[in-house]
């Protein structure tokens, strides 16, 4: 009898820890790819019970609405990836504004290792005299409000030069999606002593084994990479920062990074943005909207969003992360950041997930 007691412990042990791997929303083990080579573990949709019949619809939308790429895993491991419109796993797309959390994570970095501290002023690594606003203005500028886009500079122009750079309200007093974040990249650069693309290879692309590369521009500097490239920058993301057994970005910075950074926009942390707030606000304007970002979408997810619909979203509750790559789904409307695009989008997913 107790052999046979022993036998039905250890084998409903084994049973949980296998479905364990195959449930979304479990603690089991996260899968991280290779930094080298093309293999990456895969996962069925039948394996996790999500609705097989409604993955063709979600496709379908994601053709009709412009993407070129899009993928899903779950604890690392994709369970969709599919391209369009002869866009291939070896083609590099724009991310466009999603690149800065690419931004955020590498300033992490550098106050991390002491080389910075996002709540000095910015002018302590620039130098006085890097806007045009009156010096005791300027002062008041930390990295941290670049960081939550509240450094109170005009934002009339994209154009991040000095004479741009003008005084609209003090450091902390308005939220407002502007290029001057940019400047974050300055001050890693200085700080570290090396151009900025240099320091962000050794310390992040590298380590998780990211293509692309930077592409400065006229008016920003876009990231360009493979789909498979931010896919792992967002299992990154998921796992606090943490890849492998190294933790690339302090998780306490993560952590802050995610949070609400301001009193002003609760849906918007260092870069990103955020899911599950009482309200938010979006580029281009001073509107307070009521609600949720993505009402579709989980209450835990945050977010990387760009440009023309370029999106990571993470969400923990379901050890998922989903990218979405292409031209903007609505191409008379191009938006910066969130567009009904999200919305929509999730309730295809949830058709499939849950």
């Amino acid at each position: 009898m107790m052999k046979y007691l022993k036998f039905l412990v250890i084998a409903a042990f084994v049973f949980s820890g296998c479905s364990n791997d195959d449930e979304p929303g479990t603690d089991a083990p996260m899968y991280f790819p290779s930094n080298t080579g093309t293999d990456w573990e895969t996962k069925s949709i039948s394996s996790l019970g999500w609705n097989q019949s409604a993955v063709q619809p979600l496709k379908d939308y994601l053709l009709e609405k412009n993407s070129k790429s899009f993928m899903i895993l779950v604890n690392g491991r994709i369970v969709m990836e599919e391209y369009f419109d002869g866009h291939a796993s070896t083609t590099s797309w724009p991310w466009n504004s999603a690149g800065k959390t690419l931004v955020t994570t590498t300033t992490g970095i550098a106050q991390q290792e002491a080389l910075l501290d996002i709540t000095n002023k910015v002018s302590q690594y620039l130098g006085t005299g890097w806007t045009s606003e009156p010096i005791e203005k300027e002062n008041l500028i930390t990295s941290k409000h670049l960081l939550t886009m509240t450094s109170g500079i005009n934002d009339e122009s994209d154009l991040v030069v000095k004479a741009n750079l003008t005084y609209l309200e003090d450091a902390g007093a308005r939220w407002s999606y502007h290029n001057v974040f940019q400047k974050l990249m300055d001050v890693v650069a200085q700080a570290s002593g090396q151009d900025f693309e240099a320091y962000f290879n050794t310390k992040l692309k590298n380590k998780i084994g990211m293509d692309g590369s930077w592409n400065y521009g006229v008016i920003y500097k876009i990231y360009h990479s493979t789909t498979r490239s931010m896919a792992r920058f967002g299992l990154l993301a998921l796992n606090k920062g943490k890849w492998r057994d190294e933790q690339i970005v302090n998780e306490s910075f993560f952590n802050e990074s995610i949070r609400t950074s301001q009193s002003i926009n609760p849906a918007y942390g260092y870069l990103w943005w955020l899911n599950g707030k009482a309200s938010y606000m979006v580029p281009g304007g001073q509107t307070v909207y009521e609600g949720l970002l993505v009402p579709s979408a989980p209450a835990d997810m945050y977010a990387a969003m760009g440009a023309e619909d370029q999106r990571i979203y993470v969400i923990p509750s379901k050890n998922m992360v989903v990218i979405r790559m292409g031209d903007a789904s609505d191409p008379a409307n191009p938006n910066f950041a969130l567009s009904g695009f999200d919305d929509a989008l999730w309730q295809k997913i949830n058709a499939v997930i849950n």
